[in-house]
């Protein structure tokens, strides 16, 4: 079973790593632009207005139906590529540095859906400021896992 399964993942392997970057791109699209979403309901929007309701909306959009299934996508794929004998040389380094950037991203990606409800419970707190600021967070984890990747240090 294990040889059936190790060699699946071999003849998977060029669909399998299309399908993951394909799911990191659309991931990443929408976990920089949340933040960005979050600046201007912050600073343009009062709770309660007609725009205060638009932004939940395609905030909600774009978290549900585009970060969420991405990022279970990027998971997925990901884990098979990790299980795809001859990928992961786990005598270096790169392996455990794109993990955790990979899980640290996942943790961002957590932290704007708790952002998310701030707005829709009416008690955001943060300002643009802290947003802009944290819209720098995927910049850094992006740099980690795609250096991590291509240059397997």
């Amino acid at each position: 079973m294990a040889d059936f399964l190790s060699s699946s993942l071999a003849y998977l392997y060029p669909w399998t790593k299309s399908l993951h970057i394909i799911a990191v791109l659309t991931w990443m699209a929408g976990i920089f632009y949340l933040p960005r979403l979050f600046v201007y309901h912050t600073e343009k929007v009062k709770v309660g207005q007609e725009t205060d309701e638009l932004f939940q909306v395609m905030e909600m959009k774009l978290y549900r139906y585009i970060m969420n299934p991405s990022v279970i996508a990027v998971w997925i794929f990901g884990l098979m590529l990790v299980f795809t004998p001859g990928i992961v040389d786990w005598g270096t380094i790169w392996p455990y540095t794109k993990g955790i950037g990979v899980i640290a991203m996942t943790a961002f990606h957590m932290w704007l859906g708790a952002r998310r409800k701030d707005f829709i419970a009416g008690a955001n707190t943060r300002t643009g400021r802290t947003f802009r600021m944290m819209n720098e967070v995927p910049t850094i984890l992006m740099l980690v896992i795609v250096f991590s990747v291509i240059f397997k240090f």
